[in-house]
Parts: C-alpha cells; sequence; structure tokens
C-alpha cells in the first residue's frame, strides 16, 4: 500500500541504529512506513529542514505548568522586592477574600523570607488576603498570615512528620516559610474555596500539551499524577483532542501536592483512566526531597552539621512492600531520590526485586543527582533507569542553593551522566517542567554536552568531566526516555511501524555550535502523522 504521505528534501535523523539517516520520511495511517509513493500519496518537500523524532520527556509535571494560566506567574529569579510588587499588582484584580496564588520563587530566597518582618511586608502587599506561593523545586511554600490562619498554622502547632515550620528566631511565630509537608495544610486550606473545576483541569493539560508541542515534545510522563490530571488526560483523549502520548507516575506518598486519594485506593483505580494515549502505568515515590531543604537523603552529613544527613521518607521495608503492590498491579516505579542514600536505598530495594527473578519491572531513579561512586554500576546491572531531571548539570539557581548546604567537592559533583553512560545505564532526559523554567529539550541537551548554562546567565561549568556528546544526548531525550517509560514500542524513534512523531528544524543540529543548541527553534511538530505545531 502507497503512503498517504512522503516528506522529501530533508535530512532525517531517526535515532534507529538500523537506519540511522535518511532523505525522505513516508506515513501511512499515522505510522512510519517504508512503502513507496503512489499516484496519490501528497509530497511535502521540506525545503532541506532537518527531521529528528519528537522528543520524549521522562519527568513532567504538565498539568502544574499548565495551570499557571489561572495563576501568578513570577519571573525567573525574582527577588523579595519584585515578588512583592507581583504580589501587590495581582492582587489589586482580586476580591478582599480570594486567594493569591503562584510561584515559583527561587530556592536561594529561603533565607531571606524567614521573619516576621518579611511576612507582614507580603500581607500588606496582598491586602491582607492569603497568599501561597511555591518555591522553584515545588516542594516548598512561603504563606501570608490569612493563608496560615486558615490552615490553622499558629505559634503552637507542631511540626508534621516530614516537614518544618519555620518559626521567627525572636517571636517563635511561624514566618510562612513552610517546608515539605508543613505546606499541606495551607494547600488544603486553599482548595477549601478554590478548587479548580473539570473543564480547568482539562484546559491546564490542554494549554501544558499546546507548550510542549512549540518545543517538539510529542510523548511525556507525568511524575505526580493525581485524580484530577488522570480524568483531565482520559476527558482530553476521549474527545481526541490528546495530542501526545502520556505515561502516568500515580501517587503513592504525597508530602508536596496534598493530593487525595493517594496510594492504593489511587492505584486501584488505574485501569478507569487507561486509554488509546494515555498510561497510567507508574507510581511515584517520594523517598527523599530536596537538598536546600535539607530533606534530601545523603551518605555523609550537611555542610556545618557533624551527623546530619536527612532521612529517607519510609523504612527499606515500607519501600520494599509499596513495590510489591506495584509489581502485583502490573506497574512500575519512579522513585524521587535527590541525595545518594535515598539512591542506594532504591538500588538496594530494586536488587531485592531482581533477586526474586524479576526483570521486566521498570524502575527508575528520579532526578538522581548525587550517586555514591559504587553504586554507579548497579544501574545497568539491576536494570534500573536514571531519570535525569532537571537540568541540574549547569551552574544555576537551584545548583547554588544545594551549594549553600553540601560541601563543595560534593556540590560539584552533581549529575555523573558519563559515567552512567559508560557503565552501560539507562539514561532518560526529563525537564521536571515548571521546576525547570521551560521543557526546551535543547536546553538539556546543550548543557548535557557542554556542562554550562547555555545562556551565560551563570558562569563557569559543572563538572565538565561527565559531558557526553550530541548524538547520545538527542538518544536520552527521545529513544532512552521512551524506553524508561515503556513507550518505545510507539515512539522514540524513526523506526517502521511506529507513531509517526517527529520535529522538523530549521538547522542541522550536527552542524550547530555546540554553545548555540539551546537556539535551535522548532519549525514544525508532527504527532501520529498529523501536524500538531507550525511556527509562524
Amino acid at each position: 500500500m502507497a503512503p498517504e504521505l512522503l516528506l522529501t528534501n530533508a535530512t532525517v535523523y531517526t535515532v534507529d541504529e538500523d537506519r540511522p539517516w535518511a532523505t525522505s520520511l513516508a506515513v501511512e495511517n499515522g505510522r512510519v512506513t517504508t512503502a513507496e509513493a503512489g499516484p496519490d500519496t501528497e509530497v511535502l518537500d521540506l525545503g532541506g529542514a532537518f527531521v529528528l523524532p519528537g522528543f520524549v520527556d521522562v519527568h513532567s509535571h504538565h498539568a502544574l505548568a499548565g495551570r499557571e494560566l489561572f495563576e501568578l506567574r513570577l519571573k525567573s529569579g525574582s527577588g523579595l522586592d519584585e515578588i512583592l510588587a507581583a504580589v501587590r499588582e495581582w492582587a489589586a484584580g482580586l476580591d478582599p477574600d480570594e486567594w493569591v496564588v503562584g510561584g515559583a520563587w527561587p530556592s536561594t530566597l529561603a533565607s531571606e523570607l524567614g521573619h516576621d518582618s518579611v511576612r507582614r511586608a507580603l500581607d500588606e502587599a496582598a491586602g491582607g488576603r492569603p497568599v501561597v506561593l511555591i518555591e522553584d523545586s515545588r516542594h516548598n511554600r512561603w504563606a501570608s498570615s490569612r493563608a496560615l490562619e486558615l490552615a490553622g498554622i499558629d505559634a503552637s502547632t507542631p511540626d508534621p512528620a516530614g516537614g518544618t515550620i519555620h518559626r521567627d528566631l525572636t517571636s517563635g511565630a511561624p514566618t510562612g516559610l513552610l517546608i515539605e509537608t508543613a505546606g499541606l495544610a495551607v494547600e488544603r486550606a486553599m482548595r477549601d474555596t478554590r478548587a479548580l473545576t473539570a473543564e480547568q483541569h482539562a484546559e491546564a493539560s490542554r494549554r501544558a500539551i499546546e507548550i510542549l508541542h512549540s518545543y517538539g515534545i510529542t510523548a511525556f510522563q507525568d511524575a505526580g499524577a493525581t485524580i484530577d490530571i488522570l480524568t483531565a488526560l482520559k476527558t482530553l483523549d476521549d474527545a481526541g483532542e490528546l495530542a501526545a502520548w502520556v505515561v502516568s507516575s500515580m501517587l503513592v506518598n504525597d508530602p508536596i501536592f496534598g493530593a487525595d486519594p493517594i496510594g492504593k485506593p489511587l492505584l486501584d483505580r488505574a485501569a478507569e483512566y487507561r486509554s488509546e494515549h494515555h498510561r497510567p502505568d507508574f507510581v511515584k515515590i517520594f523517598l527523599d526531597g530536596t537538598p536546600p531543604a535539607h530533606t534530601a537523603a545523603f551518605l555523609e552529613p550537611y555542610l556545618h552539621h557533624e551527623c546530619f544527613c536527612g532521612d529517607i521518607t519510609m523504612a527499606p521495608e515500607e519501600l520494599a512492600d509499596w513495590l510489591d503492590v506495584a509489581v502485583s498491579a502490573g506497574l512500575s516505579a519512579k522513585i524521587h531520590c535527590a541525595g545518594d542514600a535515598a539512591v542506594r536505598a532504591t538500588l538496594d530495594a530494586a536488587g531485592a526485586l531482581r533477586a526474586r527473578g524479576d526483570y521486566t519491572t521498570k524502575i527508575q531513579v528520579a532526578h538522581g543527582q548525587f550517586i555514591h561512586p559504587d553504586d554507579l554500576e548497579r544501574f545497568a546491572t539491576l536494570n534500573v533507569s536514571a531519570d535525569i531531571s532537571p537540568f541540574l548539570w549547569v551552574p544555576g539557581v537551584i545548583p547554588d542553593a544545594i551549594s549553600q548546604v553540601i560541601p563543595a567537592e560534593r556540590a560539584a559533583r552533581m549529575q555523573p551522566n558519563r559515567a552512567l553512560l559508560d557503565t552501560g545505564a539507562l539514561v532518560a532526559g526529563g525537564s521536571d517542567w515548571p521546576v525547570s523554567e521551560s521543557p526546551n529539550a535543547w536546553e538539556g541537551i546543550e548543557g548535557l554536552i557542554t556542562r554550562q548554562d547555555p545562556y551565560g546567565k551563570h558562569p563557569g561549568s559543572l563538572w565538565p568531566e561527565q559531558a557526553i556528546t550530541l548524538a547520545e544526548a538527542i538518544q536520552v531525550f527521545t529513544l532512552n526516555s521512551a524506553r524508561a517509560c515503556g513507550l518505545d514500542d510507539v515512539t522514540g524513534s524513526l523506526t517502521p511501524g511506529k507513531s509517526a512523531d517527529f520535529v522538523v528544524l530549521e538547522q542541522d543540529p550536527f552542524k550547530t555550535p555546540a554553545d548555540q543548541l539551546a537556539r535551535i527553534t522548532v519549525r514544525e511538530t508532527w504527532f501520529g502523522g498529523k501536524r500538531v505545531f507550525t511556527r509562524d
């Protein structure tokens, strides 16, 4: 049968080792084919453009990014005065009791926010309204006095398990800075009066996917799926509006989102939300927090601490039990590990699973910025993939914040990507958007190659010995990510039989200087043989 579409006059990089290069691409019924053109085939001359598979983002919080439609969006790297000015302007258009919700404030600002006087300045800027602003890691919050009141947080409120209510050193009153689980009470109080509708959740996912298309992303794994997100994705797909492959990671525990249900009641409903393009195939386990908040679990102490290394969120036995629950439900696992102790605990749990003969359940170490050298080879040995996200392999705001809390020699050894690849590990690329300001894979790819900030805002390089090649970096953000999240049967390479998901570029990345890769723009994005984005 002749293809319905033939794209010609192109340089096609397929990321298929059997046929890595081509000059044309044929599509039939939304799939890549090798059939010859016939009299009814539509022929599209691409004018020498470069074509490669659609990007696969292995770690995205797409719905959080999409909800910015309804929230205050702070400029990247905003200082306190800029944040207060933005809150004042946003609040001016709200009702007297309406919440100010938004973010993200930089994690380097935390020490400046931890004072009564600063919280009072936030109160004044908001006109006394309740305010909750999320930090750039999305793990911590800053809340106004009214928000604390509505959440029932005062000087007598004890710190919750897994969280810290920051208190003024003089008065003992909460400053509004809420670490990890301490922010959940404010999150729930906000939702009592500001819950999004099902239509708004669907609109948030729809808008996020439009943005992903503009960066050439045609598949992603949502790294913290709630019932609202699962419902939105199923609704869009049933309406024929989900133009992406989506794998959802359903929350087992929840230190930051305030979701309900979580754990087994959520996992038991996975089948309800499965559809043509949506696969609720993973569980998500938070095994630790973030280094700047001192909630990441390390093998060695934090800076200025003799013994404190941070703790994992559950005992090894509980982690093993949750993996058993996932396996019995036919699900795989994405496990948040910011510190090297959490990574080791995950590898130990994976080792026990593999020792019982299970080599098929997919296990991802999410983030894994810090890995002890003794554990590097275990990724490949135990068939555990490294979800490297966000783009913390270059100098930036979050690496700066991390360097303030762990010794310099450890902070300088983040993201051993070269070593992981050399030991045979499956390294998969993710943005952690909106933790990364943008989901632009080319920013991540340039950083993987140069280990430098693509835009020069933060000087120097971060562990340049861990740089990888362009071909490796492209595969990290295409086929490797598809393999890690179980989508390689349909996408990740332009292999005959797979979905015709591809990106058309004006520039050939292999002829582009490494320090210019982040400036590559997407001309067109295609999903299932249909054009879903065109740059005007």
